[in-house]
């Protein structure tokens, strides 16, 4: 890419991630776009984990790591964003990984359209035999992978009215509450300080995205995978979710829907959706 192309900073934490991080952040280091800042924030690992990305840092002069003592994702990724200069900000987690155009083609999306957020549809790959074992034994297996693609959105560009309409579709999905298949301007970040809630086990992704959609004025959907979202057991989401903690996520985040689409003048109209979300079981 032409050196007047937008800097993106690629926020990574990782923790205890050894099996997987080298596939992780191979995946960002070659992407066709290549003006990236790549801040790996290693969250107190107990495996080999930093001594892996330190590996990466010495052969890629783009990857800043940063070691800490342990605090959870959303800190971390806080971190991360405290830290990051680039126009356009991208999250990676350490156990998943990009397609090779993956920033390429939001980057693209979001200068083509003058989008605030770009949002795209990801796969879902889920191993057979780790599905079905107690112990995994490896996360690389031998049997390949149940993949589906994942997107609720058509391709085009929204404003914001009518992309918090569309959410409306699918309040509990990943498309829409991640942060990881998603383009966000850093600017919008850094004048309203939008941060990820440290307080919430579960769905401070999804509390993230309602902030920044508040501020946010267009929306840009793209047709073409750009992840690959691993689940698998003993992820975070696979062992900390519990009844007790989906209840009070989302009544938490019940109140925060509520006085957004109240700010915009469509809570009314979608009101019976939000109720819904409160029932809805997320999609994984």
């Amino acid at each position: 890419m032409p050196q007047q192309e937008p800097l993106v900073s690629v926020i990574v934490p990782v923790y205890n991630a050894q099996q997987q991080i080298a596939r992780c952040v191979e995946s960002i280091r070659r992407q066709s776009y290549t003006n990236l800042e790549i801040l790996l924030l290693n969250d107190g690992s107990r495996d080999v984990s930093l001594e892996v990305c330190q590996m990466y840092a010495r052969v890629d002069p783009r990857i800043l790591i940063v070691d800490k003592n342990n605090s959870g994702v959303s800190a971390t990724r806080n971190i991360g964003l405290r830290l990051a200069k680039g126009e356009y900000l991208q999250f990676v987690d350490s156990d998943d990984y990009l397609t090779e155009e993956a920033t390429r083609l939001m980057v693209e999306a979001a200068q083509r359209s003058q989008a605030d957020m770009v949002i795209a549809p990801y796969y879902r790959m889920l191993y057979q035999d780790l599905a079905q074992e107690e112990k995994p034994r490896r996360f690389f297996s031998k049997k390949a992978p149940i993949c589906e693609v994942y997107s609720f959105l058509k391709p085009g560009v929204y404003d914001k009215k009518t992309f918090a309409r569309h959410l409306m579709d699918q309040p509990a999905s990943f498309y829409y509450g991640v942060l990881w298949n998603k383009l966000y301007r850093r600017q919008i970040v850094a004048d309203h300080d939008i941060f990820c809630d440290t307080d919430l086990d579960w769905s401070e992704d999804f509390l993230f995205n309602l902030e920044y959609i508040r501020y946010a004025e267009r929306f840009c959907s793209i047709e073409t995978p750009v992840y690959y979202y691993m689940k698998t057991p003993g992820s975070l989401c696979a062992t900390k979710i519990n009844v007790k903690s989906v209840v009070e996520t989302k009544m938490a985040l019940f109140a925060y829907y509520k006085e957004l689409y109240e700010s915009m003048g469509l809570y009314e109209e979608n009101k019976m959706q939000i109720y819904k979300y409160l029932l809805a079981s997320a999609e994984r």
